[in-house]
Formats: C-alpha cells, structure tokens, sequence
C-alpha cells in the first residue's frame, strides 16, 4: 500500500534569466515569490501559496515554456508502477523523481513527499 496526490504545478519557463519568469508570475498571480540563495537557486524558486493549495513552482528550463504537474508519494516505485499500468510511460529516472508521460502526452513527474502535511492529509489517495 502507498499514498500519492497532486503535489505541485510547475511552470517550466524558457528564460535566460528565472528572474524573468519570477517576477511575471508573482506578479500575475498575486504570490509573493521565494527566491533562495542556494546553490540552484539559478533554476528554481516557488510561489508562497496558501498551505492548503498544491505549491507552485518556478522551474528555468531549457525545452519550451510549459506547465507540468508533480504527483507526490511515498512510493516512487509503486507510484511508477501504477501508472505505468494506466497506460504512462517512464522517460527519465533521477535519482529523487521520475519524469513520466501521459497517454495524452503531458508529462508530468513522480517525487518524495513535497508538502508538510503528506503524511496526515485527508485528500492524500491510498493505493493497494
């Protein structure tokens, strides 16, 4: 048994510079955005959003603008294999995520637990 839900929306943005697409969309969507000073920085950064709502984040890329969604577990392999059996396929393993396409051709990835409440949240999905 293992749990996933959406975890994050992520704007995949083409840019020269994430301050670009920063600035945008915390401007656009009325969220203050976190900026970090870690050494990736440079490629991520999110959107403080309410607790309650999926996160939002930032993502330089170097593939075209687009958004794409990540689905958190506490199982990446099971995750993996269960949709897998829905017809997703694996594109890329990392070592802490999969990135996977839809039947429809959306891609979207697999994580770690990435919102602090995961473990006891009624809206997380248990699966067999």
């Amino acid at each position: 048994m293992h749990k996933s839900r959406l975890a994050a929306f992520v704007i995949d943005s083409k840019v020269d510079n994430i301050e670009e697409a920063n600035r945008f969309w915390e401007s656009a969507l009325g969220y203050t955005c976190v900026r970090s000073s870690e050494a990736w920085s440079d490629r991520y950064s999110h959107l403080d959003v309410p607790d309650a709502q999926p996160n939002l984040l930032i993502q330089k890329v170097t593939h075209e603008s687009r958004v794409h969604l990540d689905i958190e577990t506490d199982d990446i392999p099971a995750e993996v294999a269960r949709l897998s059996k829905l017809g997703a396929k694996v594109l890329t393993r990392f070592e802490r995520w999969v990135v996977m396409e839809a039947p429809t051709g959306h891609r979207f990835c697999v994580v770690n637990p990435q919102r602090a409440d995961f473990q006891d949240a009624a809206d997380v999905n248990v699966w067999d």
